[in-house]
Protein backbone atom coordinates (compact mmCIF):
# COMPACT_ATOMS: atom_id res chain seq x y z
CA UNK A 1 0.00 0.00 0.00
CA UNK A 2 1.30 3.44 -0.98
CA UNK A 3 1.99 5.17 1.86
CA UNK A 4 2.81 9.18 2.16
CA UNK A 5 4.15 10.81 5.00
CA UNK A 6 2.88 13.19 6.95
CA UNK A 7 5.32 15.72 7.82
CA UNK A 8 4.46 17.09 11.67
CA UNK A 9 6.77 19.13 13.60
CA UNK A 10 9.01 17.78 16.57
CA UNK A 11 7.15 17.32 19.90
CA UNK A 12 10.54 18.25 21.12
CA UNK A 13 10.33 21.76 23.71
CA UNK A 14 13.59 22.85 23.25
CA UNK A 15 13.68 25.20 26.59
CA UNK A 16 11.08 26.21 29.29
CA UNK A 17 10.33 29.82 27.23
CA UNK A 18 11.54 33.21 29.14
CA UNK A 19 14.16 31.00 31.03
CA UNK A 20 17.98 31.93 31.19
CA UNK A 21 20.53 29.40 31.08
CA UNK A 22 21.36 29.96 34.71
CA UNK A 23 17.33 30.00 35.41
CA UNK A 24 17.60 26.44 34.01
CA UNK A 25 20.61 25.06 36.09
CA UNK A 26 20.06 22.63 38.63
CA UNK A 27 16.26 22.67 38.20
CA UNK A 28 15.68 21.10 34.82
CA UNK A 29 17.78 18.53 33.26
CA UNK A 30 19.15 18.34 29.70
CA UNK A 31 16.95 16.36 27.40
CA UNK A 32 17.68 14.82 23.97
CA UNK A 33 15.28 13.85 21.04
CA UNK A 34 14.83 13.18 17.29
CA UNK A 35 14.38 16.72 15.87
CA UNK A 36 11.31 15.15 13.77
CA UNK A 37 9.27 11.87 14.02
CA UNK A 38 9.62 10.56 10.26
CA UNK A 39 10.84 11.40 7.20
CA UNK A 40 10.92 10.27 3.70
CA UNK A 41 14.45 9.11 2.10
CA UNK A 42 14.91 11.39 -1.27
CA UNK A 43 18.61 11.51 -1.06
CA UNK A 44 21.44 8.63 -0.98
CA UNK A 45 22.71 10.27 1.97
CA UNK A 46 20.21 11.76 4.87
CA UNK A 47 21.54 13.53 8.00
CA UNK A 48 19.02 12.38 10.66
CA UNK A 49 19.19 14.92 13.31
CA UNK A 50 19.53 14.73 17.46
CA UNK A 51 18.43 18.00 19.48
CA UNK A 52 18.95 18.64 23.23
CA UNK A 53 16.64 20.95 25.20
CA UNK A 54 19.45 23.28 25.92
CA UNK A 55 23.43 23.03 25.05
CA UNK A 56 25.33 20.31 26.43
CA UNK A 57 27.31 20.77 29.48
CA UNK A 58 29.89 18.28 29.08
CA UNK A 59 30.51 15.82 26.24
CA UNK A 60 29.00 12.55 25.92
CA UNK A 61 27.75 9.59 23.79
CA UNK A 62 23.70 8.16 22.96
CA UNK A 63 23.08 4.51 22.52
CA UNK A 64 20.70 4.17 19.50
CA UNK A 65 18.80 0.66 18.69
CA UNK A 66 17.29 0.19 15.04
CA UNK A 67 14.65 -2.12 13.21
CA UNK A 68 13.71 -2.80 10.09
CA UNK A 69 10.93 -3.26 8.05
CA UNK A 70 11.94 -5.53 4.42
CA UNK A 71 15.99 -3.92 4.44
CA UNK A 72 18.76 -4.96 5.44
CA UNK A 73 21.82 -3.70 6.95
CA UNK A 74 24.91 -3.40 4.85
CA UNK A 75 22.31 -4.50 1.67
CA UNK A 76 19.84 -1.74 1.64
CA UNK A 77 21.42 0.88 4.10
CA UNK A 78 24.41 1.65 5.93
CA UNK A 79 25.28 4.92 8.64
CA UNK A 80 27.70 6.59 9.69
CA UNK A 81 28.89 6.23 12.69
CA UNK A 82 28.68 2.44 11.46
CA UNK A 83 26.48 0.26 13.63
CA UNK A 84 27.68 -2.68 15.60
CA UNK A 85 24.62 -5.28 15.25
CA UNK A 86 21.34 -3.10 15.75
CA UNK A 87 23.13 -0.65 17.50
CA UNK A 88 24.42 3.13 17.36
CA UNK A 89 26.37 4.52 19.10
CA UNK A 90 26.55 8.58 18.48
CA UNK A 91 29.44 11.05 20.26
CA UNK A 92 28.23 14.23 21.26
CA UNK A 93 30.73 17.43 22.32
CA UNK A 94 29.95 19.90 25.03
CA UNK A 95 28.00 23.07 24.36
CA UNK A 96 26.64 21.28 21.59
CA UNK A 97 22.29 22.00 21.11
CA UNK A 98 22.39 19.05 17.87
CA UNK A 99 23.99 16.29 16.77
CA UNK A 100 23.38 13.82 13.78
CA UNK A 101 24.40 11.06 12.21
CA UNK A 102 24.22 9.50 8.54
CA UNK A 103 21.74 7.27 7.19
CA UNK A 104 22.86 6.16 3.62
CA UNK A 105 20.18 4.42 1.40
CA UNK A 106 21.60 1.56 -1.02
CA UNK A 107 18.46 0.34 -2.22
CA UNK A 108 15.33 2.23 -3.40
CA UNK A 109 11.32 1.16 -3.20
CA UNK A 110 8.36 0.93 -5.85
CA UNK A 111 5.39 2.37 -4.78
CA UNK A 112 4.00 -0.54 -3.33
CA UNK A 113 6.95 -1.41 -1.46
CA UNK A 114 7.23 -0.75 2.25
CA UNK A 115 10.60 -0.72 3.46
CA UNK A 116 11.53 1.43 7.01
CA UNK A 117 13.77 1.72 9.54
CA UNK A 118 12.47 2.92 13.07
CA UNK A 119 15.48 4.15 15.32
CA UNK A 120 15.02 4.16 18.84
CA UNK A 121 17.24 6.62 21.68
CA UNK A 122 17.79 3.57 24.42
CA UNK A 123 20.32 5.55 26.20
CA UNK A 124 22.31 8.69 26.96
CA UNK A 125 25.14 9.83 29.17
CA UNK A 126 25.02 13.06 31.18
CA UNK A 127 21.69 13.81 29.78
CA UNK A 128 18.15 12.46 30.07
CA UNK A 129 15.93 10.84 27.04
CA UNK A 130 12.80 12.08 26.53
CA UNK A 131 10.14 10.70 25.12
CA UNK A 132 10.45 11.57 21.31
CA UNK A 133 12.75 9.04 21.29
CA UNK A 134 12.31 7.54 18.03
CA UNK A 135 11.97 8.32 14.15
CA UNK A 136 10.79 5.82 11.21
CA UNK A 137 12.52 6.35 8.16
CA UNK A 138 10.17 6.00 4.98
CA UNK A 139 12.27 4.09 1.67
CA UNK A 140 9.51 4.42 -0.37
CA UNK A 141 9.94 7.89 -1.54
CA UNK A 142 6.88 8.18 -4.37
CA UNK A 143 5.92 11.13 -4.50
CA UNK A 144 1.90 12.46 -3.74
CA UNK A 145 -0.18 12.50 -6.80
CA UNK A 146 -1.61 15.62 -5.30
CA UNK A 147 -5.04 16.49 -3.27
CA UNK A 148 -6.58 19.46 -2.14
CA UNK A 149 -5.04 20.89 1.00
CA UNK A 150 -5.89 24.22 3.50
CA UNK A 151 -2.85 26.07 5.07
CA UNK A 152 -3.66 26.96 8.75
CA UNK A 153 -2.20 30.27 8.92
CA UNK A 154 -4.66 30.89 11.88
CA UNK A 155 -7.29 33.64 10.29
CA UNK A 156 -7.18 36.99 9.39
CA UNK A 157 -4.52 38.24 12.39
CA UNK A 158 -2.30 35.22 10.57
CA UNK A 159 -0.33 34.30 13.66
CA UNK A 160 1.31 31.21 11.90
CA UNK A 161 3.73 30.18 9.36
CA UNK A 162 3.00 27.35 7.73
CA UNK A 163 5.35 25.36 5.32
CA UNK A 164 3.74 22.32 3.08
CA UNK A 165 5.57 19.37 1.40
CA UNK A 166 4.02 18.92 -1.72
CA UNK A 167 5.61 15.15 -1.95
CA UNK A 168 4.21 13.74 1.14
CA UNK A 169 1.01 16.10 1.54
CA UNK A 170 2.28 16.95 4.67
CA UNK A 171 2.68 20.85 7.06
CA UNK A 172 4.36 21.70 9.53
CA UNK A 173 3.19 25.04 11.32
CA UNK A 174 5.24 27.60 13.66
CA UNK A 175 4.42 30.56 15.52
CA UNK A 176 5.71 33.56 13.67
CA UNK A 177 6.45 35.46 17.01
CA UNK A 178 8.42 31.71 17.99
CA UNK A 179 11.61 32.95 16.21
CA UNK A 180 13.99 35.85 15.66
CA UNK A 181 16.88 35.05 13.75
CA UNK A 182 17.82 32.27 11.98
CA UNK A 183 21.62 30.79 11.43
CA UNK A 184 22.01 29.77 8.29
CA UNK A 185 23.05 26.24 7.90
CA UNK A 186 24.97 25.92 4.65
CA UNK A 187 28.55 26.81 4.21
CA UNK A 188 28.22 30.93 4.38
CA UNK A 189 28.32 32.33 7.99
CA UNK A 190 24.83 34.62 7.43
CA UNK A 191 22.26 35.24 10.01
CA UNK A 192 18.61 36.08 8.42
CA UNK A 193 15.76 38.04 10.45
CA UNK A 194 12.32 37.37 10.86
CA UNK A 195 10.79 39.66 8.07
CA UNK A 196 7.34 38.18 8.78
CA UNK A 197 7.07 40.56 11.76
CA UNK A 198 8.73 43.67 10.22
CA UNK A 199 11.98 43.15 11.86
CA UNK A 200 14.97 45.33 10.69
CA UNK A 201 18.61 45.70 11.60
CA UNK A 202 21.37 48.31 11.83
CA UNK A 203 24.91 48.01 12.03
CA UNK A 204 26.35 50.14 14.21
CA UNK A 205 30.24 51.64 14.17
CA UNK A 206 31.01 49.70 17.43
CA UNK A 207 32.27 46.19 18.17
CA UNK A 208 31.24 46.57 21.98
CA UNK A 209 27.73 45.11 22.31
CA UNK A 210 27.59 46.29 26.03
CA UNK A 211 27.64 50.25 25.04
CA UNK A 212 23.81 51.05 25.28
CA UNK A 213 22.32 52.24 22.33
CA UNK A 214 19.09 54.00 21.40
CA UNK A 215 16.07 53.19 19.42
CA UNK A 216 16.24 54.20 15.88
CA UNK A 217 12.29 55.65 14.51
CA UNK A 218 14.10 55.43 11.00
CA UNK A 219 14.13 51.44 11.40
CA UNK A 220 10.74 51.26 11.75
CA UNK A 221 9.03 48.96 8.14
CA UNK A 222 5.80 50.43 7.76
CA UNK A 223 3.90 50.72 4.25
CA UNK A 224 6.26 52.42 2.02
CA UNK A 225 8.54 53.82 5.31
CA UNK A 226 11.93 52.04 6.43
CA UNK A 227 15.34 51.66 4.64
CA UNK A 228 15.60 48.45 2.41
CA UNK A 229 19.37 47.66 3.56
CA UNK A 230 17.51 47.21 6.97
CA UNK A 231 15.51 44.05 5.64
CA UNK A 232 16.87 40.68 4.27
CA UNK A 233 16.45 41.21 0.47
CA UNK A 234 13.36 39.78 -0.68
CA UNK A 235 14.21 37.28 -3.55
CA UNK A 236 15.80 35.00 -0.67
CA UNK A 237 19.25 34.63 -2.04
CA UNK A 238 21.38 34.00 0.75
CA UNK A 239 24.01 36.60 0.12
CA UNK A 240 21.26 39.47 0.91
CA UNK A 241 20.52 39.31 4.62
CA UNK A 242 20.82 42.56 6.18
CA UNK A 243 23.25 41.31 8.74
CA UNK A 244 27.13 40.96 6.81
CA UNK A 245 28.32 38.01 6.48
CA UNK A 246 29.97 36.78 9.72
CA UNK A 247 33.72 37.01 9.17
CA UNK A 248 36.30 35.14 10.26
CA UNK A 249 38.56 38.10 12.45
CA UNK A 250 35.93 39.09 15.46
CA UNK A 251 37.25 42.70 15.04
CA UNK A 252 34.87 42.81 11.51
CA UNK A 253 31.94 41.53 12.65
CA UNK A 254 29.89 44.98 14.21
CA UNK A 255 27.09 45.44 16.89
CA UNK A 256 23.32 45.33 14.98
CA UNK A 257 21.00 47.31 16.50
CA UNK A 258 17.24 45.25 15.83
CA UNK A 259 13.91 46.37 15.08
CA UNK A 260 12.41 43.60 16.90
CA UNK A 261 8.95 44.62 15.19
CA UNK A 262 5.52 44.07 15.34
CA UNK A 263 3.44 41.30 16.76
CA UNK A 264 -0.17 40.12 15.13
CA UNK A 265 -3.51 41.98 16.29
CA UNK A 266 -4.39 40.00 19.18
CA UNK A 267 -8.23 41.24 18.41
CA UNK A 268 -10.21 40.28 15.18
CA UNK A 269 -9.88 43.15 12.35
CA UNK A 270 -12.73 44.29 10.16
CA UNK A 271 -14.24 41.68 7.79
CA UNK A 272 -12.29 41.49 4.64
CA UNK A 273 -9.40 43.33 6.53
CA UNK A 274 -6.05 41.48 8.16
CA UNK A 275 -4.30 42.05 11.58
CA UNK A 276 -1.32 40.55 11.20
CA UNK A 277 1.19 43.45 11.68
CA UNK A 278 -1.53 45.92 13.93
CA UNK A 279 -0.56 44.14 17.22
CA UNK A 280 1.88 45.81 19.86
CA UNK A 281 5.24 46.58 19.18
CA UNK A 282 8.03 43.94 20.05
CA UNK A 283 11.27 46.43 21.04
CA UNK A 284 14.37 46.71 20.72
CA UNK A 285 17.63 44.43 20.97
CA UNK A 286 21.51 44.53 20.13
CA UNK A 287 23.13 41.63 18.65
CA UNK A 288 26.82 41.30 17.94
CA UNK A 289 27.50 37.75 15.86
CA UNK A 290 30.84 36.05 15.41
CA UNK A 291 32.24 32.68 14.50
CA UNK A 292 33.11 29.61 17.03
CA UNK A 293 34.75 27.00 14.88
CA UNK A 294 32.53 25.89 12.60
CA UNK A 295 29.15 27.37 14.59
CA UNK A 296 28.30 30.56 15.76
CA UNK A 297 28.53 32.44 18.70
CA UNK A 298 25.79 35.49 19.32
CA UNK A 299 26.24 37.74 21.92
CA UNK A 300 22.84 39.87 22.79
CA UNK A 301 21.28 42.16 25.10
CA UNK A 302 18.65 44.74 25.66
CA UNK A 303 19.84 48.16 24.02
CA UNK A 304 19.60 49.87 27.78
CA UNK A 305 21.78 47.03 29.17
CA UNK A 306 25.46 47.42 29.79
CA UNK A 307 26.40 43.74 30.37
CA UNK A 308 25.31 40.83 27.73
CA UNK A 309 24.40 37.15 27.20
CA UNK A 310 26.05 34.49 24.83
CA UNK A 311 25.58 31.54 23.44
CA UNK A 312 26.89 28.77 21.03
CA UNK A 313 24.46 28.41 17.68
CA UNK A 314 25.52 25.01 16.11
CA UNK A 315 25.59 24.91 12.41
CA UNK A 316 23.39 21.88 10.80
CA UNK A 317 23.65 21.19 7.45
CA UNK A 318 20.52 19.19 7.31
CA UNK A 319 18.33 22.31 7.72
CA UNK A 320 18.52 26.41 5.77
CA UNK A 321 18.29 27.81 9.41
CA UNK A 322 18.92 26.94 12.99
CA UNK A 323 16.42 29.36 14.31
CA UNK A 324 16.48 31.17 17.91
CA UNK A 325 14.81 33.76 19.94
CA UNK A 326 15.79 37.14 21.35
CA UNK A 327 12.46 36.67 23.44
CA UNK A 328 13.04 33.00 25.25
CA UNK A 329 16.94 32.77 25.02
CA UNK A 330 16.10 29.40 23.44
CA UNK A 331 16.70 27.83 20.06
CA UNK A 332 13.26 26.66 18.65
CA UNK A 333 12.21 24.73 16.03
CA UNK A 334 10.55 26.41 13.01
CA UNK A 335 11.04 25.15 9.30
CA UNK A 336 11.19 21.21 8.55
CA UNK A 337 14.72 20.08 6.80
CA UNK A 338 15.25 21.65 4.40
CA UNK A 339 14.23 19.14 1.81
CA UNK A 340 11.39 18.34 3.68
CA UNK A 341 9.23 22.00 2.43
CA UNK A 342 8.36 23.73 -0.99
CA UNK A 343 6.31 26.04 0.00
CA UNK A 344 5.33 28.46 3.27
CA UNK A 345 2.16 30.29 3.75
CA UNK A 346 3.67 33.40 5.91
CA UNK A 347 3.45 37.30 6.26
CA UNK A 348 6.24 39.05 4.75
CA UNK A 349 8.56 42.06 3.97
CA UNK A 350 9.12 42.74 0.56
CA UNK A 351 10.11 45.60 -1.49
CA UNK A 352 8.36 47.95 -3.94
CA UNK A 353 10.65 49.14 -6.44
CA UNK A 354 14.70 49.36 -5.57
CA UNK A 355 14.31 50.92 -2.08
CA UNK A 356 11.28 50.75 -0.38
CA UNK A 357 9.61 48.35 2.34
CA UNK A 358 6.20 47.94 2.48
CA UNK A 359 4.58 44.20 4.25
CA UNK A 360 2.69 41.94 2.81
CA UNK A 361 0.20 39.00 4.27
CA UNK A 362 -1.13 36.23 2.74
CA UNK A 363 2.00 35.45 0.98
CA UNK A 364 3.69 32.59 -0.06
CA UNK A 365 7.20 31.86 -0.12
CA UNK A 366 9.31 29.06 -2.42
CA UNK A 367 11.87 27.38 -0.60
CA UNK A 368 14.59 28.57 -2.60
CA UNK A 369 17.94 27.54 -0.18
CA UNK A 370 16.41 24.35 -0.11
CA UNK A 371 16.35 23.18 -3.73
CA UNK A 372 12.45 24.39 -4.62
CA UNK A 373 11.93 26.24 -7.74
CA UNK A 374 8.40 27.87 -8.68
CA UNK A 375 7.05 29.89 -11.49
CA UNK A 376 3.33 31.81 -12.51
CA UNK A 377 1.24 30.78 -15.61
CA UNK A 378 -1.43 32.68 -17.06
CA UNK A 379 -4.42 31.07 -19.01
CA UNK A 380 -4.86 31.42 -22.32
CA UNK A 381 -7.23 30.34 -24.82
CA UNK A 382 -5.55 26.71 -25.27
CA UNK A 383 -3.54 26.27 -21.73
CA UNK A 384 -5.09 26.52 -18.12
CA UNK A 385 -4.39 24.39 -14.70
CA UNK A 386 -6.42 21.63 -16.12
CA UNK A 387 -4.38 21.44 -19.59
CA UNK A 388 -1.26 22.21 -18.34
CA UNK A 389 1.49 18.82 -18.78
CA UNK A 390 4.53 17.91 -18.13
CA UNK A 391 5.37 18.67 -21.92
CA UNK A 392 4.21 22.65 -21.30
CA UNK A 393 6.82 23.11 -18.51
CA UNK A 394 9.55 25.83 -19.44
CA UNK A 395 12.88 25.20 -17.18
CA UNK A 396 13.74 28.38 -17.85
CA UNK A 397 11.12 29.90 -16.10
CA UNK A 398 12.23 28.67 -12.43
CA UNK A 399 13.89 31.70 -11.84
CA UNK A 400 16.04 32.34 -8.49
CA UNK A 401 13.45 33.85 -6.59
CA UNK A 402 11.30 32.59 -3.85
CA UNK A 403 8.48 35.70 -4.58
CA UNK A 404 7.81 34.02 -7.72
CA UNK A 405 4.06 33.11 -6.04
CA UNK A 406 3.90 35.55 -3.71
CA UNK A 407 0.79 37.61 -3.65
CA UNK A 408 0.35 37.16 -7.07
CA UNK A 409 -2.54 34.91 -6.38
CA UNK A 410 -5.01 37.02 -4.93
CA UNK A 411 -5.66 40.62 -4.85
CA UNK A 412 -7.31 43.05 -1.73
CA UNK A 413 -9.49 45.65 -2.47
CA UNK A 414 -13.08 45.75 -3.86
CA UNK A 415 -14.60 48.82 -5.50
CA UNK A 416 -17.21 50.17 -3.26
CA UNK A 417 -19.69 52.78 -2.60
CA UNK A 418 -18.28 56.13 -4.56
CA UNK A 419 -15.74 54.13 -6.28
CA UNK A 420 -13.98 53.92 -2.95
CA UNK A 421 -11.89 50.69 -2.34
CA UNK A 422 -12.94 48.29 0.16
CA UNK A 423 -11.03 45.75 1.88
CA UNK A 424 -12.10 42.21 0.71
CA UNK A 425 -9.95 39.13 -0.35
CA UNK A 426 -10.20 38.59 -3.86
CA UNK A 427 -8.89 35.71 -5.47
CA UNK A 428 -7.30 35.71 -8.75
CA UNK A 429 -8.48 32.42 -10.65
CA UNK A 430 -6.90 33.46 -14.04
CA UNK A 431 -3.34 31.84 -13.46
CA UNK A 432 -1.62 28.99 -11.55
CA UNK A 433 2.00 28.40 -10.72
CA UNK A 434 4.36 25.93 -11.33
CA UNK A 435 6.67 23.97 -8.78
CA UNK A 436 9.60 21.95 -8.93
CA UNK A 437 10.39 20.61 -5.29
CA UNK A 438 14.20 19.59 -4.01
CA UNK A 439 13.77 15.78 -5.10
CA UNK A 440 13.01 17.11 -8.73
CA UNK A 441 9.26 16.48 -8.70
CA UNK A 442 7.16 18.83 -10.76
CA UNK A 443 3.57 19.94 -9.97
CA UNK A 444 0.66 22.41 -11.21
CA UNK A 445 -0.62 24.13 -7.67
CA UNK A 446 -3.87 26.90 -8.36
CA UNK A 447 -5.65 28.41 -5.53
CA UNK A 448 -8.66 27.86 -4.34
CA UNK A 449 -9.70 30.35 -2.08
CA UNK A 450 -8.48 32.74 0.91
CA UNK A 451 -11.29 33.42 3.02
CA UNK A 452 -13.89 32.10 4.72
CA UNK A 453 -17.94 31.94 4.05
CA UNK A 454 -18.12 35.29 6.12
CA UNK A 455 -15.23 37.15 4.02
CA UNK A 456 -12.43 36.83 6.68
CA UNK A 457 -9.16 36.25 5.13
CA UNK A 458 -6.39 34.00 6.97
CA UNK A 459 -8.15 30.51 5.31
CA UNK A 460 -5.87 29.91 2.03
CA UNK A 461 -6.71 26.53 0.18
CA UNK A 462 -5.46 24.63 -2.85
CA UNK A 463 -5.19 22.19 -5.19
CA UNK A 464 -2.04 20.48 -7.16
CA UNK A 465 -1.32 17.96 -9.28
CA UNK A 466 2.15 15.88 -9.56
CA UNK A 467 2.91 16.09 -13.67
CA UNK A 468 4.52 12.82 -15.15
Amino acid sequence: MKKNLVFILSLVMLAFAGCSDDDNKGSNPISVAFGVPSLNLTDATTPIQIVFSKPTTAAGSLNISFVTTAVAYGTDFTTAPAATGTTLTIPYAANVSSVSFNFNKLTNAVPTDVKNVKFTIIDATNVTVSNNNRIQVNFNEAASLGQAMAAAVGGPNQPNQVYIDLSSGGNATALRTSWDLGFYGGTDFRVTINGSLKMAAKKLETTNIDEVQSPDESMIISQGQGVASQIDHPAGLITGTAIEAVSANDADNKVYLINMGSNPSETAPSTGSEGSASGTLRGWKKVRILRSGMDYKIQYADIDATTHEEKIISKNSAYNFTFFSLVTKNVVNVEPQKNQWDINFTTFTNLVGPTTPYYYPDFVVTNLKGGARSYQVVNTETLNYDTFTLANVVSGNFTEDQRNIGSNWRSTSITGPGGLPVSAFVLKTDRFFVIKDPAGNIYKLKFTGGANASGERGYPTFQYALLQ
